[in-house]
């Protein structure tokens, strides 16, 4: 059974706030903003968690297994697994992570080598709806699976730290369609009031190794799911709040009302 045969994620937002910065049990999520190296914050409303996109902004989904033994994590983006490129399903490939080990998933990958760099873009420019497969854009899954190896003790183990390692992948069954023209230069500058999606972005060097995975069942043991969009959006539907509402002042009914001010400065 390889590593990437099977795909799923479970609900386990546990979210004790409005605001937070990961999410999960047996692993903590993050979506982080390349640039800056920010973690985005998640934002809670009506049992979602959310997070605020830039239109043109790379971003990565940060991955920490919080165990001591390794877990499969299945990851979709609008729909679409991350590593086949096909619509996203339970039975299908994924990520492979050692106990403790934390890594980034920065993009759609081309080969054992290569990715195309995730990006905030305008929905239509999206890579699920430049393929026919607009339904699910605006959300992020990640399927985790324990290992049916219980590989370590606690009391046995203790990790070394790690510089956030790619993490280990098997073979995927199919390659994602590949788009000539970077999202970024198709999109343009974006309307950033427009639905967001993740665009089909620049190659880059991302080195995986296959390894072996059997999974302790056929259903994912923990579903995680974040939906995004741009801040503008996010505002008007209520999950977020206007940063800066207190700088709109209540009408004056006496605005000129004031103390005696400077005289002009003497030439």
């Amino acid at each position: 059974m390889g590593v990437f045969r099977n795909f799923v994620v479970t609900a386990g937002v546990a979210l004790v706030s409005s605001q937070t910065m990961a999410i999960g049990h047996l692993a903590d999520v993050e979506i982080v903003d390349r640039a800056s190296g920010r973690v985005l914050p998640l934002h809670l409303h009506e049992g979602e968690a959310w997070v605020a996109g830039t239109p043109g902004a790379k971003y990565a989904i940060r991955l920490r297994n919080t165990g001591w033994n390794r877990v499969l994590a299945v990851i979709s983006v609008d729909g679409v697994n991350v590593v086949s490129g096909q619509t996203a399903a339970s039975a299908q490939t994924g990520y492979v992570y050692s106990p403790f080990e934390r890594g980034e998933i920065a993009g759609w990958r081309k080969s054992d080598n290569e990715i195309a760099a995730f990006e905030f873009v305008a929905s239509s420019h999206s890579y699920a709806e430049r393929t026919g497969r607009p339904a699910n854009v605006g959300v992020i899954g990640v399927a985790l699976f324990r290992d049916k190896e219980r590989v370590v003790h606690r009391r046995e183990f203790m990790p070394a730290p790690q510089a956030a390692p790619a993490p280990l992948m098997e073979s995927s069954r199919s390659s994602p369609q590949s788009l000539s023209k970077s999202s970024s230069e198709a999109a343009g500058a974006a309307d950033s009031a427009k639905k967001l999606g993740t665009g089909h972005g620049e190659r880059e060097v991302s080195q995986v190794t296959r390894v072996q995975f059997n999974r302790e069942s056929d259903t994912p043991n923990e579903v995680i799911r974040i939906r995004y969009d741009s801040a503008e959006n996010l505002i008007a539907m209520g999950v977020m709040k206007p940063k800066y509402a207190w700088r709109n002042p209540l009408p004056n009914a006496f605005p000129r009302d004031s103390y005696v001010p400077d005289p002009p400065a003497m030439r």
